[in-house]
């Protein structure tokens, strides 16, 4: 079984150049509106809800863009890998390399938000088998752990 990994995570425009040959391999088109969305979600330092996205490509659009089509975007962002659902949070991250297929672990601090995203596939993979001899078929297993951040454990 494979252990952690490591990636090049492509940053600004190299991460919407990543995203964007990402979805258009999955057969879907790159849209203007599409790329205001993963741009703002990529904007965030913290997982970020529709309505953060909503309105903040509401600001940079200088027009009001709803939820609701926010959401439908983040749907086809987590299915084709570019982004990421918080579960816990209802809250979405930009996936930092969005070629690269596997899941992961969310550490998600509980006092200030910040939200650390690891991959492990002994980990996930442990999970994935368990699940199996269960004698259920897992499509995304999602791993969050809720505690406390190295910063906010040290300011305690």
């Amino acid at each position: 079984m494979a252990h952690a990994h490591h990636h090049h995570e492509p940053q600004g425009d190299d991460l919407a150049t990543a995203a964007q040959a990402t979805l258009e391999r999955a057969g879907e088109q790159w849209t203007a509106m599409r790329a205001s969305v993963f741009g703002a979600l990529a904007g965030f330092a913290k997982p970020a809800s529709a309505y953060d996205i909503a309105d903040a490509v509401s600001r940079s659009e200088g027009r009001r863009v709803a939820a609701n089509s926010v959401y439908r975007i983040l749907d086809l962002f987590v299915g084709a890998n570019l982004a990421r659902k918080v579960e816990s949070a209802n809250a979405y991250v930009a996936n930092a390399h969005p070629d690269c297929l596997h899941d992961c672990i969310f550490l998600v601090c509980d006092s200030c938000g910040q939200t650390t995203h690891l991959d492990d596939d002994r980990v996930t993979g442990g999970v994935r088998h368990a699940a199996q001899e269960a004698g259920f078929t897992p499509v995304r297993p999602v791993i969050e752990v809720r505690g406390r951040c190295a910063a906010c454990a040290g300011a305690a």
